[in-house]
């Protein structure tokens, strides 16, 4: 059975908002109480927060669909809907959140940190929040927005300062039960680590941890093996131990060897060049495996490295490697800037700023932008009046005049929206757009006013 999970896909589908409410009070003795129709809810948000108790992706293995509820409708008497409730979902310190296609969203390190990863939809106005001077009494109410949809990917990366690297076999798992209180799966066979082990080590003042990344082997970095799967615990740790076998009695193999080989596929994942490096040739209480190490000491001091000389079975030697790993995270952690927290600062939109754009194409124009695209999901375009109301926001955006300067004439196709599924309608200016063409008012509501239609002529600007 699967116990540990460090990448999965994730669907997560926030709430709907409610729609608004179109409703006119009407009791006894108030003939014309006016418009009361409430608010939709807003849908529910799903959230990523980071929880220190859980290690592993395994809830999200099972579960890969999430969704938030859904707000609720608005109602007459100034009733608004109830709001959608949020789905937050445990994640891991060391989670990162990509896209599909490996663009980052998140990185999720640290307890109580959260992502707002699918963004619940708006709620619809209802008529009384419509209502206004010139619009005493609207006959419509606006769409709940619909929630987002996002598809993403889970990966966890240890957060650990010291990673255990090295072939399998080569007693990892012996070396951070030796030094911690960890207590991995420890046999005499390859591959008996199959899940990234954490131990936390106590060296003088200093604290760190220590992470038994599972066997690599030659190809590790491409898939082979159990590398591709787990090398990317090895990306947050501050310090690399090179953990040798000196015991190892299968030809063509040696220390050396062992260690050009797993440095290669480590600059074939890449990222990793910058770590300090410590040798710990293990298994010196075998006679052979001493012998070894008193042979290939000299050739790794002379590469750089720092050599210790340890045995996970007796323990000896663990002393003055647990000292060195502990100085070099002491070296890396005074490296880092702790910035002091960031004051939030709030840039207005300038004035002139444009928020949407026109583009010609050859069925028409095509009108991308926030706010353009949210207010036609919020439209009933049943709705005569609501259709116009639209038409009023989109003028007042600078619409039209974008339009007629880019030589829009009455009729052509406008379509609003992303290409899969615009919303297309024949472009009408209305009576304040600055076009030669003969204009009418936007709609068809009963309630206008006639006689304004033969005020157009003498520039007389109408509005409902």
């Amino acid at each position: 059975m699967t116990t540990f999970v460090d990448r999965v896909q994730l669907y997560a589908q926030a709430g709907d908002g409610g729609n608004g409410c179109a409703s006119v009070l009407r009791e006894k003795f108030k003939p014309l109480g006016g418009p009361d129709g409430g608010n939709g809810g807003k849908g529910g948000d799903v959230l990523l927060e980071v929880d220190p108790q859980i290690t592993t992706l395994l809830e999200f293995h099972h579960r890969p669909h999430q969704k938030a509820s859904s707000g609720k409708a608005g109602q007459g008497g100034n009733k608004h809907g109830a709001q959608g409730h949020n789905v937050v979902l445990r994640v891991p310190s060391g989670t990162v959140v990509t896209t599909p296609s490996g663009e980052i969203l998140a990185d999720l390190v640290g307890g109580g940190m959260t992502f707002v990863l699918a963004q619940g939809g708006r709620g619809g106005l209802g008529n009384a929040a419509l209502s206004s001077a010139r619009r005493k009494a609207p006959g419509f109410a606006l769409f709940g927005e619909p929630g987002d949809y996002r598809e993403v990917v889970l990966e966890l990366k240890t957060v650990a300062d010291v990673a255990l690297v090295g072939f399998p076999s080569a007693g990892k798992s012996s070396l951070i039960a030796a030094i911690s209180a960890a207590r991995p799966k420890i046999a005499d066979y390859p591959f008996t680590t199959l899940v990234p082990n954490l131990g936390v080590v106590t060296a003088g003042d200093t604290v760190y941890t220590v992470a038994d990344v599972p066997g690599l082997i030659p190809g590790a970095s491409q898939g082979k093996g159990l590398g591709l799967e787990f090398l990317r615990h090895v990306e947050r740790c501050s310090v690399l131990v090179h953990v040798l076998d000196c015991a190892n009695m299968e030809p063509g193999r040696d220390p050396v060897d062992d260690l050009d080989a797993i440095e290669k596929e480590l600059e074939l994942y890449g990222g990793l060049a910058d770590r300090p490096r410590i040798v710990a040739l293990n298994k010196i209480d075998v006679p052979d495996g001493r012998t070894l190490a008193e042979l290939v000491r000299p050739v790794l001091i002379g590469r750089g490295y720092q050599v210790f000389e340890i045995s996970a079975a007796s323990r000896e030697g663990l002393r003055e490697l647990s000292f060195a790993m502990a100085s070099l995270v002491s070296q890396a952690r005074a490296s880092v800037v702790h910035e002091l927290a960031q004051r939030i600062v709030i840039t207005p939109r300038a004035v002139n700023e444009q928020s949407f754009t026109v583009t010609r194409e050859i069925e028409g124009f095509r009108v991308r932008g926030e706010r353009p695209e949210r207010w036609v999901r919020q439209t009933d375009f049943s709705n005569d009046e609501a259709v116009g109301y639209l038409g009023d926001r989109l003028a007042r955006l600078g619409v039209e005049d974008e339009l007629i300067a880019q030589g829009a004439v009455p009729g052509v196709a406008v379509m609003i929206g992303p290409d899969e599924n615009p919303v297309v309608f024949d472009w009408h200016p209305s009576i304040m757009a600055n076009t030669r063409s003969e204009a009418s008012p936007r709609g068809t509501d009963v309630r206008v006013d006639r006689n304004l239609m033969h005020n157009i002529e003498d520039n007389e600007v109408y509005d409902d």
